[in-house]
C-alpha cells in the first residue's frame, strides 16, 4: 500500500515538472535578428475571434512569415469600438509554445522596437490571448511552424480553432 501510494506521489511529481515547461528548449537553436515590422495595415487583416474581448483582432496576412529560425512572424492589429488602433509585430516560437513581442505600433511615431522583450510561455502571457489563437489555428503543427507562410494564411482564414495545437 505504501509503495502504491509512493509510485503515484512520484508520478504525480514528474507529471508537474514535466508540465512546466512546454516542450523541451533545443540546446543548439538561435534566434535571428527579426527583420523590421512591415507598413501598419489596417484593411484585409484576418479576423481573430477573442471571446471575452471587446477588441476586434486581426492578423496581416502579408506579415506573416516563417524565419530561418523557424519562428513565425506576424502583425496582429486590435482595434477598439470607439476607433483607436493598435498593433503588435510579434513572433511564434512553435517549438516551445513561447511568443515574443519585437514591437509595438505608436500612432504618433510608427513602429518602435520592444525594449527587454523575452520569449515567454503562451499560456502566461497576460492579454495575448490572441497570440494562443494565431498558434493554435494555423501558425503552428504541433511543435513546428505549419509548412509554409501562405499555408499559415489559409488556415488562420479557415477559423479552424485548436486543428493544430499541442498546447
Amino acid at each position: 500500500m505504501l509503495r502504491s501510494f509512493l509510485a503515484l506521489a512520484i508520478l504525480a511529481g514528474a507529471s508537474l515538472a514535466a508540465s512546466a515547461q512546454v516542450f523541451p528548449a533545443d540546446p543548439n537553436w538561435k534566434e535571428q535578428d527579426a527583420p523590421p515590422p512591415p507598413a501598419l495595415r489596417t484593411s484585409g487583416l484576418i479576423p481573430l475571434d477573442v471571446p471575452g474581448s471587446g477588441l476586434r483582432f486581426g492578423i496581416d496576412p502579408s506579415s506573416v512569415a516563417i524565419g530561418t529560425d523557424r519562428v513565425v512572424r506576424y502583425v496582429v492589429v486590435a482595434s477598439s469600438p470607439s476607433g483607436a488602433v493598435n498593433a503588435i509585430y510579434e513572433g511564434l516560437r512553435c517549438s516551445t509554445g513561447e511568443v515574443r513581442v519585437f514591437a509595438r505600433h505608436n500612432p504618433d511615431s510608427g513602429w518602435v522596437p520592444a525594449q527587454g522583450s523575452v520569449w515567454q510561455p503562451l499560456h502566461s502571457v497576460p492579454n495575448s490571448r490572441y497570440s494562443l489563437l494565431v498558434a493554435r489555428n494555423g501558425a503552428c503543427v504541433g511543435e513546428a511552424p505549419n509548412g509554409s507562410a501562405a499555408q499559415i494564411v489559409r488556415d488562420l482564414r479557415s477559423g479552424v480553432d485548436r486543428r493544430f495545437s499541442n498546447y
